[in-house]
């Protein structure tokens, strides 16, 4: 009663996006063109999820967190990452058949095509942190579901086209729980060239069985990672090319050319844009996600010239075997 005015305000809210989403997806869908969603891991400590079941949830009788989501020290921040969501307790997710999480996956593909699922290692182990430290250096690890997760999941609702997140310190583990259940992995150009000749992200090593990017949404775009990268990187970069000083597009070309089943190239880089369109920065709290395509719309050069890579790298799909896959 005492917040019903707020209560109905937001579900107006809900109710308008889910209007205007499903004409969204509609024109989409009649033109065979799918959405790729991110489903996070984890909620907010203040989310209608955890004030619902708090019993899924490691917190204490008060509702404070026991322990927090994170990620140890890294190629993003040098103490880590405090996330400060809450963490599961999987022990009762499981004595459930997984409920909760299988409706949060049926809601999800009501809205998507597909989705990414946002820090896959966190379902083989993760990062638990005591609530109380400031940041995420004394954390440690805990194991997750694993493949009983998914499988369950599965036996509900068919087999998921996910793409699992697997950047990051990724261990064997998880690449065997990733190859285990047949989900494509991500790979990021960007980071290649650190001298390993056998290093994932170098275009050459990818498998079908992965997504590639130029850059997702936590990168720098890459006129701005080139920018800013160090010599080495660059020297190397140059040196794999083997074109003299390589370009936006050039990268772009590698991706598309690699043999990754899927290309996927942010509207930033194909822009040309440098740092300042940069979507996401992680680890920072604020000043992210404002990033609008604005007057630097797509003009009819831009379409030509990537259709004609598109052709040349055999990623152009005839209209007639278009199709949602």
């Amino acid at each position: 009663r005492t917040l019903a005015n707020e209560v109905d305000r937001f579900a107006f809210s809900q109710y308008l996006f889910e209007r205007q989403w499903s004409e969204l997806r509609g024109y989409l869908q009649e033109r065979r063109i799918g959405i790729i969603g991110d489903l996070p891991i984890f909620v907010a400590h203040d989310s209608a999820d955890v004030w619902a079941h708090p019993d899924l949830f490691q917190l204490h009788p008060d509702g404070r967190p026991e322990y927090v989501a994170g990620v140890p020290p890294d190629y993003f921040s040098e103490t880590g990452q405090r996330w400060g969501n809450p963490l599961y307790r999987w022990d009762r997710l499981r004595q459930q058949d997984y409920r909760w999480w299988i409706d949060r996956f049926r809601r999800t593909f009501s809205l998507v095509d597909v989705v990414r699922v946002d820090h896959f290692r966190g379902f083989e182990a993760y990062w638990e942190i005591p609530a109380a430290k400031e940041t995420a250096v004394e954390g440690r690890w805990a194991p997750g579901p694993g493949a009983d997760f998914f499988r369950t999941v599965e036996d509900r609702l068919g087999r998921l086209p996910i793409i699992a997140e697997d950047l990051g310190l990724i261990t064997p583990e998880v690449n065997a729980l990733r190859d285990e259940l047949g989900m494509p992995g991500m790979r990021v150009i960007q980071f290649a060239f650190d001298g390993d000749p056998h290093n994932i992200h170098l275009p050459r090593n990818y498998t079908n069985r992965s997504v590639a990017y130029t850059g997702t949404h936590d990168n720098d775009t890459i006129t701005g990672w080139w920018s800013a990268t160090n010599s080495l990187e660059r020297e190397r970069a140059r040196a794999w090319m083997g074109d003299g000083e390589p370009e936006g597009w050039d990268f772009i070309e590698a991706v598309l050319a690699s043999p990754a089943a899927t290309a996927i190239i942010p509207l930033q880089d194909l822009l040309g844009l440098s740092s300042g369109a940069r979507m996401n920065t992680p680890g920072k709290a604020s000043d992210n996600w404002t990033w609008r395509i604005g007057s630097n719309e797509p003009d009819g050069a831009l379409a030509a010239r990537l259709r004609e890579l598109t052709e040349r790298t055999d990623r152009l799909v005839p209209s007639e075997e278009k199709g949602l896959t």
